[in-house]
């Protein structure tokens, strides 16, 4: 299952807010008066020291709300910097192969399409559209999961996906040989290709299994209002829209701008050897 930590980080930062702002109104004040009291009534038979440290400890303030008083602007300023700014993803699959990689810790900019507000998601300002040739972080219309793909068509746009060749409105995406690789699937490494291909002006590659699996019947697809057609780099080992259809303008997260760290699975240690840019 996973964990909502935008709806987790919104939790904590009501209820260390509430406990402060209870302190504040209702808490603070019996103290504030104990501590007057004490200081009136012992003020003549305690030495200042004495007394100092009594007076320190009845208005000390109880510690539940003392960390909360701590947290909370530090748990403000994360919740403001994942949910306005910056989020950090880790890649779970091998969908984005060859450009991110199992493993891939990744940057995601939370205002290029639009600032939302965190756990609803509502658009309240908007900034700028996806593009084609985009990498985009969002929520696929089948399940309550982040995905990444990248971004190949449009509203109003005509997709054809056909013997392994993109059209973009009838306009073939021309892509070039790179090399022969082995592409791991899960029955085994098979036989493929990798190419660079060139989407508005964003040149990437994919790779291509050589075989033809027929997974797919379906091969055109036009892009209805406010939606976008997602599609991996790994185009043969891919869950994209070629199965589950266009995603929804509502359900965006934001750009892929950055891969800042890479760890293989199990026990080994981060590496920062694929720092780069996603283009």
């Amino acid at each position: 299952m996973d964990i909502d930590f935008s709806l987790v980080l919104v939790c904590l930062v009501a209820f260390c807010g509430a406990l402060w702002l209870l302190d504040s109104l209702v808490l603070k004040k019996p103290r504030e008066e104990a501590v007057e009291q004490h200081r009136n009534s012992s003020a003549k038979s305690k030495s200042e020291d004495e007394l100092a440290a009594e007076l320190e400890e009845l208005g000390r303030e109880p510690l539940v709300i003392e960390y909360a008083k701590s947290f909370f602007p530090v748990l403000g300023i994360v919740l403001v910097l994942r949910s306005f700014l910056v989020e950090p993803f880790q890649i779970p699959t091998g969908s984005m192969i060859p450009t991110l990689e199992v493993g891939d810790f990744i940057l995601v900019n939370k205002y290029a399409y639009g600032l939302r507000l965190p756990v609803i998601g509502t658009k309240i300002m908007d900034v700028d559209d996806p593009q084609r040739g985009e990498v985009m972080v969002f929520i696929p219309p089948h399940e309550n999961s982040y995905y990444i793909k990248r971004v190949i068509g449009l509203p109003g746009d005509t997709i054809r996906y056909e013997d392994k060749n993109l059209y973009v409105n009838g306009e073939l995406i021309e892509k070039e040989y790179v090399a022969d690789i082995a592409i791991d699937t899960s029955i085994g490494d098979l036989p493929g290709k990798l190419y660079t291909e060139t989407i508005n002006g964003v040149e990437h590659a994919t790779q291509h299994i050589d075989a033809a699996l027929n997974r797919r019947t379906r091969t055109t697809w036009v892009i209805p209002n406010g939606h976008y057609f997602m599609m991996g780099d790994n185009r043969d080992n891919s869950s994209d829209s070629r199965e589950w259809g266009a995603v929804s303008e509502k359900d965006i997260v934001g750009k892929a701008i950055a891969v800042w760290m890479h760890k293989e699975p199990g026990l080994n240690l981060p590496s920062f050897s694929r720092n780069k840019a996603i283009h």
